[in-house]
C-alpha cells in the first residue's frame, strides 16, 4: 500500500517560490489499478517522479507498506519494488534490448523467455532482441520495451508516466491488453499518468490534479462525466478519444 501524506512540491524561480504540487494526500491500495489525470502542468509528471524518487517533496511523507520512504533514493525504492516508467525512455548505448529484460527481472532469462515480454508489447522479438538500446531506436518503439521491462520485473507498484506518448492507435490497443493483464496476473498497484479515455475506463479509480491540488477522486462513473463534459473547476484536462479529441 502507497500512502501520501500533505505531499507538497515548490521550486525556487526568479528569487519566488512557485508552488507545483500542494497539500496532496491519497492513499493507493495493493492490487489497485488508478489513473491520474489532469490540465498538462498540473501537476502529475512531478507527483509520479516523487512516488519513484526522482524528485522529493519539500512537504509532506511517503509511506510504502507502512514504511517512511520519504528520504529513501530512487535506488532504495526500486528494490523495495517501486518500478517507473519514464514519459520520455532513457537509452543505454551499448546495451541490447536482451541485457535491459534481463536487468530488469533479476534473473538469467533465457532469450526465449525476454521475447515473451517483447510481444506482450507488440515488438516482433526476432528484430528487437538484440538490437542495442540507442538512438537506432524510435520514441515508440523505446516506450514499448520500456514497459517490457517494467512487466519482467513484476513489481508490488509499477508506476507510468503517459505510456502512450509516441505510440501509434494499433500497439496503443494491444498495451490497454498488457495494462490489464499486469493488474489481472501481477497483482501489484499500477498508477498510470495519462489523458487517454481508454486507459482511464481500465481504472479503478481516477483521481484529477489540477493546479498542483488533488481536487477530484473516485470512480470513472463518477469522475469521467465532469472531465468530458467540461463543468468543473478541473474541465481544463483534455481527454483523448480515439481519432481526435473533446
Amino acid at each position: 500500500m502507497l500512502e501520501l501524506r500533505d505531499v507538497s512540491f515548490k521550486v525556487e524561480a526568479d528569487t519566488k517560490e512557485i508552488g507545483i504540487l500542494e497539500h496532496v494526500s491519497f492513499t493507493l491500495e495493493d492490487n489497485q489499478f488508478v489513473a491520474i489525470t489532469g490540465p498538462n502542468g498540473g501537476g502529475k509528471s512531478t507527483l509520479a517522479k516523487i512516488i519513484a524518487g526522482i524528485l522529493k517533496p519539500t512537504e509532506g511523507k511517503i509511506f510504502l507498506d507502512g514504511q517512511d520512504i520519504t528520504e529513501k533514493s530512487i535506488t532504495e525504492r526500486a528494490k523495495m519494488g517501486i518500478s517507473y516508467a519514464f514519459q520520455q525512455p532513457v537509452r543505454f548505448k551499448g546495451v541490447t534490448v536482451l541485457d535491459l529484460i534481463r536487468l530488469a527481472s533479476g534473473k538469467n532469462l533465457t532469450a526465449a523467455g525476454a521475447c515473451e515480454y517483447l510481444s506482450a508489447v507488440g515488438l516482433c522479438a526476432k528484430d528487437y532482441i538484440n538490437r542495442e538500446v540507442n538512438d537506432s531506436l524510435s520514441g515508440g518503439e523505446m516506450k514499448r520495451i520500456e514497459i517490457a521491462t517494467v512487466m519482467a520485473r513484476g513489481t508490488k507498484m509499477s508506476v507510468f508516466d503517459e505510456p502512450e506518448a509516441g505510440i501509434d492507435l494499433w500497439s496503443f490497443q494491444n498495451l490497454i491488453q498488457v495494462f490489464e493483464k499486469m493488474h489481472n496476473e501481477i497483482h501489484g498497484s499500477i498508477l498510470i499518468i495519462s489523458h487517454q479515455e481508454r486507459i482511464l475506463n481500465i481504472a479503478d479509480e481516477i483521481l484529477v490534479i489540477a493546479d498542483g491540488k488533488l481536487v477530484k477522486r473516485g470512480a470513472k462513473e463518477e469522475v469521467m462525466p465532469y472531465l468530458m463534459e467540461g463543468t468543473d473547476s478541473y474541465s481544463g484536462c483534455t481527454i483523448w478519444k480515439e481519432g481526435g479529441t473533446k
